[in-house]
This record gives C-alpha cells, sequence and structure tokens, in this order.
C-alpha cells in the first residue's frame, strides 16, 4: 500500500514545533538515506564526557532546516528576492547537507573510506535522491555545491554565518549543557542582510557576531576538542584500524554484512561506488557498536584492549602541549608500553600516539564577515568591533597531543 503523503510537524526541545513546508521535504524525510540519521550521533563519543550528548544528525538536520526558514523570512521582509524554488533548494540543501555522514560522524570519517570526505558523499547522495525526485533537486545540489548564481545562498548553507554553525553551536551547548556555546541565532537570523550578493550583518547586530565568535572558539576547546573524546576518537579510529588489519590476515570477525565489506576492502574515492554506497547507507553507530561488544572478547590483544577502553570508559591518558612532542620521547613511551603490557613495539603504537588540533574561530581569509554601516559601508567584524580583539580569533591555535596508558606516567 502506498504511503499517504502528509504536512507534519516536529517537536524540537530548542526551537518548539518544526513545520514541514512541502511535499517533496516530508518525502525526503521519509527517505531511508535520511532516517538513518537517526541513527548517527551527532558529537561522536563527547558523551564519554557529556551524558547529555546523545542527539542525532537527524535532529540538527532538522533544526538547521528550521533556522533556513526564518533566514528565508527575513531577508524576503527586507526586499531580498527569493522565489517558491529557490526556497525549496535552500530547504533541501540545508535539509541534507550531512546526510553523508558515516558512524560516530567525524571520529571515522577518514577510516570507514580513505580521502573522501562526508560532503563529497553527501554530494552522491543528493545527486541519486535527484534522480528518484525527476530532478527536484537540481537548484540544491547548485547550492550545496556553491555554484548557484545567487551567492548569499551559497553562503547560508556553507559560509561563516551558516545555518548549520547556528544550529550546531545552540543545540550542542543544549545537549552538553555547557553554557558558552548558547548562541541568539534568531537574533543573527534577523541581523542578517544581502549587498552585492552576499551575505552581511546589520550594524547593530555587530555584537551578536562577536559571541557567536567567541562561543565557537570557547565550543572547540571546550567540547569539541576536549582531551576525552579527543582520545576516544582516536581510539576507535585505531579499534577498526586493528580490525581491518586482522582482517587482511584471515581472522574472521563478527560484525555486519556491511561492516565487513568495509573491513575486507580499501574504498578510496575511485572505488566509491554504487555497492560502496549501498553498503555505506546500511552502516551507522549501532553497527560499530555491536562489533566492539563482540571484539571485547577477541583473543587478539590489541583489538579487545582498545574495545573494552572504549566501552567501559577506561581510556588512555593524554596530554595536551604547546609544542610538538619529540620522536625520542615518543619511541621512549612505546617502548616501555610494549614491555609494560607484554606485545610488540608495533602492537604499542595503537597505546602510544601523537597528533595535532587546532582552533580558528574566525577565517577572513576563506570568507570574511561583513559589517553594514548605516552609511552602507561594509567593514570586516574584525575591523568594525570596538569590544573584543576579533584578530586574535583569526589566529589559527595549534596544539599538540600525546596518549598513552595509564599504568605508566611520564
Amino acid at each position: 500500500m502506498k504511503k499517504i503523503n502528509k504536512l507534519k510537524i516536529f517537536n524540537d526541545p530548542i526551537y518548539g514545533f518544526i513545520r514541514i513546508p512541502s511535499a517533496l521535504i516530508f518525502d525526503l524525510i521519509e527517505d531511508n538515506s535520511f532516517q538513518r540519521l537517526r541513527r548517527i550521533s551527532q558529537m561522536g563519543l563527547s558523551s564519554l564526557v557529556y551524558p547529555g550528548a546523545l542527539h542525532t544528525r537527524f535532529q540538527h538536520a532538522l533544526g538547521s532546516m528550521y533556522l533556513m526558514q526564518k533566514a528565508i523570512r527575513s531577508l524576503r521582509f527586507k526586499g531580498v528576492e527569493i522565489n517558491e524554488e529557490e526556497e525549496q533548494g535552500l530547504l533541501i540543501a540545508i535539509l541534507l547537507h550531512d546526510i553523508g555522514h558515516g558512524p560516530f560522524s567525524h571520529a571515522m570519517e577518514n577510516s570507514i573510506v580513505e580521502d573522501i570526505h562526508h560532503e563529497e558523499i553527501s554530494l552522491l547522495l543528493m545527486e541519486r535522491l535527484n534522480e528518484k525526485f525527476n530532478g527536484s533537486l537540481t537548484i540544491a545540489i547548485e547550492i550545496f555545491k556553491g555554484i548557484y548564481s545567487k551567492k548569499f545562498m551559497n553562503q547560508l548553507v556553507s559560509g561563516q554565518l551558516d545555518m548549520d554553525r547556528a544550529d550546531y553551536l545552540r543545540r550542542d551547548s543544549f545537549y552538553t549543557g555547557v553554557a558558552e556555546g548558547n548562541i541568539s541565532s534568531e537574533r543573527l537570523i534577523t541581523m542578517l542582510n544581502v549587498v552585492n550578493n552576499e551575505l552581511v550583518i546589520e550594524e547593530k547586530g555587530i555584537y551578536s557576531v562577536e559571541k557567536f565568535l567567541i562561543a565557537r572558539r570557547l565550543m572547540y576547546w571546550q567540547v569539541y576538542l576536549h582531551k576525552t573524546s579527543l582520545v576516544a576518537e582516536q581510539l576507535l579510529i585505531r579499534v577498526f584500524k586493528r580490525a581491518k588489519e586482522l582482517t587482511k590476515k584471515g581472522v574472521k570477525l563478527e560484525s555486519s554484512a556491511s561492516f565487513a565489506f568495509f573491513l575486507e576492502n580499501d574504498v578510496d574515492k575511485a572505488a566509491f561506488g554504487e555497492e560502496a554506497l549501498e553498503h555505506f547507507l546500511d552502516l551507522d553507530d549501532i553497527d560499530v557498536l555491536s562489533a566492539m561488544k563482540s571484539w571485547q572478547n577477541h583473543e587478539d590483544y590489541v583489538l579487545s584492549q582498545l574495545c573494552k577502553m572504549i566501552l567501559h570508559r577506561n581510556l588512555l591518558r593524554i596530554k595536551i602541549k604547546k609544542q610538538p612532542i619529540k620522536k625520542e620521547r615518543l619511541e621512549n613511551q612505546r617502548l616501555e608500553t610494549a614491555q609494560l603490557l607484554g606485545i610488540s613495539p608495533e602492537e604499542a603504537t595503537y597505546f602510544v600516539f601523537t597528533g595535532t588540533i587546532s582552533n580558528q574561530a574566525y577565517n577572513a581569509k576563506k570568507q570574511n564577515i561583513n559589517i553594514l554601516k548605516k552609511s552602507g559601508k561594509l567593514v570586516d567584524v574584525a575591523q568594525a568591533s570596538d569590544q573584543l580583539n576579533l584578530k586574535a580569533l583569526s589566529n589559527k591555535v595549534i596544539k599538540y597531543f600525546i596518549c598513552h596508558p595509564k599504568a605508566k606516567i611520564l
């Protein structure tokens, strides 16, 4: 029996009722590829730090669409021309912008598949849906790719003040309980305008922009780059790496068929065809968690210990430094860990490793935020600000970390 199409509303804990604006968008939400986002966590393993951070990409996508609806209304009120087809395109582009995320979102982005980012997979899925819905997503795809003729529309989906950031900062702040990220997204949207085909912020909204940029910086250090989340995600990457290594040696590991496909095959951009896409669409957080629950009892010491560390939150110790970790220090720690755990130096690399993290709240070189003065003049927000030195937020801060077992303290 064919499903009857209805225009529905969702009750969101942040914005209240979110209305589904069209039959096409309802059908896209009902599609299996989008429903899968209910099983993809928005913040990876951040719930190991913030227990409430269990929200999903599904919620974020709906929230972003809601904010886009408000942005369209606000801009139209100010005389910006957005026709009905463009409105639909904007709403679909932001709704589907994260549809290509894999299990635990960013945590395994470069592990399941190699050299292909979630945006590229999102585009593949959007093109597939465009065929299914007879070309109805053509404008949305152009906006998503950033090639639509009205540049401000591209910026609403991917830019310094896009609806993606406007939602995830507020949503992640809500679910983690970290008040520093609680931006006034609706105030920012009300202050949006368009000049020379580009998004600008009216002068009276400058303080909202300042808070937005500060909130983004603080949320990255305090939440997204929190050391516990960081080490947990690094362990998850190594779980997959070890499982893949064992599979190639002929060791049979219990997992779902789709997870097994990526364990048995090296899938890069060139190899990401229809078969790989089908398996990817069948993959979510549940596959990974289920596999780890099984693998924690595997006879391979490295794989079992990595899984136990994540499942039981008994993680590695992590130290974050301002200077790069010396190679000698890393090698000595690996040798000591190998001796301590009774494993080879090569196996010790799974438990002792280094990496870098960076934070840049405002990248004026990539795309700046212009403030529209009452005189009509456009000024970069870093120059227009009189309360905070926003230039400092334009500098990329790089830090270095080293992880090692807690049994041995450096």
